[in-house]
C-alpha cells in the first residue's frame, strides 16, 4: 500500500483493470438512460456498446455528477482505513463535482483532524482526466509525499492536452453545441469538428475539417505542435473512443510513426458512460503532456 491513496471520478475513463494495476479508486458518476439510473461503472453494468446501441435506437441519456453526501461517505471510507488522500475531479469547466468535493472535503477534515486531504480540480476529461492521474500514480509510486504530489498536479495539470474530433454530429447537435442548421451542413459536407479543452477546462471547437482522413492527419499536427519536444515526444500517449475503434487504432498508428520516441504501448480506452452520453458513437481522443494550455 502506497504512502496515500490517490483517486478519481469515473469520468476519467481509464479501465477497471488499469485502475487496479495502477491502484487508483474511482468514485462512479450516475446516468440515466431512457428513464433508468445507472451508474458509470467501467462499463460493468451497461456496456459502451450497449450505450450507443439504445442512443441510436433514440433513448435519451442525462448525466449526473456526483453529490456532496457520496463524496462524504467516499470520502470516510478511504480516511476510516488510516489513508491520506488525494482526490481528482472531472473539470469544473464541465460540472460542479469540484465544488461539491471540496465541500465534502472540510466536512472529513473535521472528523479526521490527523489525516491530509487534498482536491485537485483536473480541468481535463475523458483519458485526458485519466492521464494526469497516472503521472500522479507515478509520483507516489516513486516516494513523493502527497504535499509534493497536490502542488506539482496544480502546477503542471494544464499541460495535459486534449484533441478530438466526431465523424457523427448528431448528439452535438442534441447537446447544443453544434446548431441544428450548423449540423445538416456539416454533415452533408462531411464535416469533422476539431475539437480541444481550454486553459479553463471548457471543451472548444478550434477547426471544421472536411473528411475523416484530413481530420486524423490534423489531429496528429496538434501533436506535433504542442507536445513536450515536438516529434521528440517521449511521454505517454492515451486514446479514447466511442464505439469507432478502427478510427481510433488509425489515429494510434500515425501517432506511433510521427513520433518514433514515445512511450509505448499507446493505451486505448472506450469513452465511459459520463462522457459518451455527450458525444454519442463517432469520438476519437487524442491525449498527451505537451506545453501549457493558454486559451
Amino acid at each position: 500500500m502506497s504512502g496515500f491513496q490517490l483517486s478519481c471520478c469515473s469520468a476519467a475513463d481509464l479501465s477497471e483493470e488499469y485502475f487496479k494495476e495502477r491502484d487508483i479508486v474511482y468514485l462512479p458518476f450516475h446516468f440515466e438512460l431512457g428513464g433508468e439510473i445507472y451508474p458509470d461503472d467501467m462499463g460493468k453494468t451497461i456496456s459502451p456498446e450497449e450505450l450507443f446501441h439504445r442512443m441510436d435506437e433514440g433513448a435519451d441519456t442525462k448525466t449526473s455528477q456526483v453529490t456532496i453526501s457520496e463524496y462524504t461517505d467516499y470520502f470516510r471510507g478511504i480516511l476510516s482505513e488510516g489513508a491520506d488522500l488525494l482526490h481528482v475531479t472531472l473539470s469544473s469547466g464541465l460540472t460542479g463535482t469540484y465544488n461539491s468535493a471540496m465541500i465534502a472535503k472540510e466536512i472529513v477534515e473535521e472528523e479526521y483532524p490527523d489525516r491530509k486531504v487534498f482536491v485537485v480540480d483536473s480541468l481535463a476529461a475523458s483519458s485526458g482526466y485519466g492521464l494526469l492521474v497516472d503521472r500522479l500514480a507515478d509520483m507516489r509510486d516513486a516516494g513523493i509525499a502527497i504535499d509534493e504530489v497536490f502542488d506539482w498536479a496544480e502546477a503542471h495539470k494544464r499541460e495535459a492536452h486534449h484533441w478530438f474530433f466526431s465523424t457523427d454530429l448528431t448528439y452535438y447537435i442534441r447537446g447544443g453545441r453544434v446548431s441544428k442548421t450548423a449540423g445538416a451542413i456539416g454533415t452533408m459536407l462531411n464535416i469533422c469538428p476539431l475539437l480541444n479543452v481550454d486553459y479553463e477546462g471548457h471543451l472548444i471547437p478550434r477547426e471544421k475539417v472536411r473528411t475523416k482522413k484530413k481530420v486524423f492527419r490534423r489531429t496528429v499536427e496538434k501533436m506535433i505542435e504542442h507536445a513536450a519536444d515536438g516529434k521528440d515526444y517521449s511521454g505517454k500517449v492515451f486514446v479514447s473512443h466511442s464505439l469507432c475503434e478502427d478510427d481510433a487504432r488509425e489515429v494510434m498508428r500515425m501517432v506511433e510513426e510521427t513520433f518514433p520516441k514515445i512511450d509505448r504501448p499507446i493505451r486505448l480506452f472506450p469513452i465511459g458512460a459520463t462522457i459518451g452520453s455527450h458525444t454519442g458513437p463517432g469520438t476519437v481522443a487524442l491525449f498527451f503532456w505537451g506545453d501549457e494550455r493558454v486559451n
